[in-house]
């Protein structure tokens, strides 16, 4: 993506405030061109007191009388130096609110194509590199915005004002001046282009070092329990002189672009003191001492900006880099995406049917194969198999995480497909192994997602869920803050906890993916205790490694390589004396096998 196309599109972010943007730009220019008075005060001052008053002053003084004309030039001064400080503010809120405003849409607009995103993004992506362009990408922009755009605007307007007095003063001075724009300009472009590169490094590496600090921090009761915190340190460390070294290497360049710049300007100045001064020396009557106090204030103040242009350069390469990785995960499509005309279920009974469905990784094998399964409304399905079986997978299709490689599967006749995903998952509630909490009280997490949700309502759920005597003993009681992923919950109370949402949720469908897999044997037997509660006129799917959950199940359904391998009641699976029986007495200890 070229700069051109970025600027375009960061451009469409702003017609939304472009009278503010309008505002701002006007701002700036008059502030600008009142900043370059005091040059032409100066000369002006210099030229009243050696006896050659401006015309102009004389008639707007009415006299040639020295205290009107000091007067008269001190009341300017006033009046500009007014004039510039109100534009300043102007200017300085217009660009400084403007750049919130552009900020806020585009962190928006851009957590909503992350979060559209199908599960294989997350899954695929470091953590610290998207909230990296979430974060540290959008911040840069809004820098961009604040300086980097009215630097840009306030040099144009430096270079055409200094110009248009100077040619009027003395067109030889003038030509003088510019001896070093060519050199000047050559130079920036240098930069720019050797600059470019080295940014884009700079936020890939600072996308990594997030990613890796995220992750230790996320896994530090593991790197504890493993002693691992020197191996993680050095990890870190390496990481963190990769984005230092990067850095160094942008920065040599751009601490050498100043000095250089300054020094081709010294040039300009020089020819114009060296010819201006010979003029006045000698007599010739081609500028007067203020004029030439007025070319060498000017031409500082005209070439001096052009060495800000190095730093606003570096802005803007660093903001490029940036935008490029914000409209690069923006411009990328979602691979699970909604039909045109989706299709709704306006009153879902949770017929399942799955049919030859097949579906394998990237990486990998076949994980299911062919699998045809119906589950009638209202039943409750028991799914059981070794590591691998493609049980967790089934979960994943259902929810349409990912599409299946061939087959379908519908929910009362319709595929699901043909579904939004949000009326999809409307319809099945989760209840996972790895339980998610979000920062809140026990109340937020029970009633996440469920609009209007009352404390009664909530209350009844914890109830189902046997969570409520617990809620209940805690001094904050639902109010009681549950901590950064649920940290200050036992695991058996998160996972009642998550029982509770879904009882709540009050979907047609629900699923248990190893629900009990990660919780003790009597939050287990509770959890058993209630499934026929829980699950009563509803299509209930139970995933588990315990056997034990799914044996009331109305059948159980055992995969193996992606296949159904055996189906029925747990009496009758037992009596096959296949896989399922074979499962079932190493986990209860009648067979030979170590768990």
């Amino acid at each position: 993506m070229d700069s051109s196309v970025i600027i375009m599109r960061l451009f469409k972010y702003m017609t939304p405030f472009r009278a503010k943007l309008s505002w701002s730009i006007v701002s700036t220019i008059f502030n600008k061109i009142l900043d370059l008075m005091p040059p032409l005060l100066v000369a002006w001052v210099i030229d009243t007191v050696s006896g050659n008053s401006p015309l102009w002053m004389v008639k707007l003084a009415g006299t040639t009388e020295p205290m009107s004309l000091a007067v008269c030039l001190t009341v300017l001064s006033v009046i500009i130096f007014t004039l510039e400080s109100v534009f300043q503010w102007a200017y300085q809120y217009g660009f400084m609110t403007l750049s919130q405003q552009v900020q806020h849409h585009l962190r928006l607009d851009t957590y909503q194509a992350m979060q559209n995103r199908e599960m294989a993004f997350f899954e695929n992506h470091r953590l610290g590199d998207t909230l990296a362009i979430l974060n540290d990408d959008t911040n840069q922009l809004e820098r961009f915005l604040n300086n980097g755009l009215n630097q840009l605007i306030q040099l144009v307007v430096v270079m055409l004002f200094a110009l248009i007095v100077m040619f009027n003063t003395s067109w030889q001075l003038a030509v003088i001046s510019l001896i070093p724009i060519p050199v000047i300009i050559w130079g920036s472009f240098i930069y720019q282009k050797r600059i470019s590169p080295r940014y884009r490094r700079v936020r890939e590496a600072v996308g990594a070092l997030a990613s890796r600090i995220e992750n230790n921090i996320s896994g530090m009761l593991v790197i504890k329990s493993f002693t691992a915190e020197k191996y993680e340190y050095d990890r870190i460390k390496e990481s963190s002189l990769d984005y230092q070294r990067h850095n160094i290497d942008a920065i040599k360049l751009n601490a050498l672009y100043v000095p250089l710049i300054r020094n081709a300007i010294s040039f300009g100045f020089a020819g114009v003191l060296l010819l201006g001064s010979y003029w006045i020396l000698s007599g010739k009557n081609f500028l007067t001492a203020g004029e030439l106090v007025l070319f060498s204030m000017l031409i500082q103040r005209m070439l001096w900006p052009l060495t800000t242009l190095g730093t606003v350069l570096d802005d803007f390469e660093r903001s490029k880099a940036s935008m490029r990785r914000i409209f690069g995960l923006l411009d990328q499509e979602a691979l699970i995406k909604d039909p045109v005309s989706p299709v709704v279920i306006a009153h879902p009974k949770g017929g399942i049917s799955i049919q030859n469905l097949s579906f394998h990784y990237p990486i990998g094998g076949k994980v299911l194969d062919g699998l045809s399964l119906e589950i009638a409304s209202g039943k409750t399905i028991g799914i059981a198999g070794m590591t691998g079986s493609g049980k967790s997978t089934l979960v994943k299709l259902l929810f349409r995480y990912y599409d299946p490689i061939s087959g379908q599967i519908l929910i009362d006749g319709v595929d699901i497909r043909e579904m939004s995903q949000v009326h999809l998952r409307s319809m099945i509630s989760l209840v996972s192994q790895d339980v998610y909490l979000f920062y809140g009280s026990i109340f937020d997490n029970i009633a996440y997602g469920i609009e209007g949700a009352t404390l009664e309502g909530v209350k009844m759920a914890a109830k189902e869920a046997a969570l409520d005597d617990f809620v209940m003993s805690l001094p904050d009681n639902y109010s009681t803050l549950v901590g950064e992923r649920g940290v200050k919950l036992s695991g058996g109370q998160r996972q009642r906890l998550s029982i509770a949402r879904a009882i709540l949720k009050n979907a047609p469908i629900m699923v248990f993916d190893e629900a009990t897999s990660s919780v003790d044997t009597e939050t287990e037997r509770v959890i058993q205790q209630n499934l026929d509660r829980i699950t009563k006129g509803k299509t209930a799917i139970i995933i588990a490694h315990r056997l034990s959950t799914i044996r009331h199940a109305d059948e159980i359904v055992v995969l193996d390589r992606g296949k159904i391998s055996e189906r029925g009641a747990h009496d009758e699976l037992l009596a096959k004396k296949g896989l399922y029986s074979e499962l079932w007495n190493i986990q209860t200890g009648e067979s030979g096998h170590k768990v």
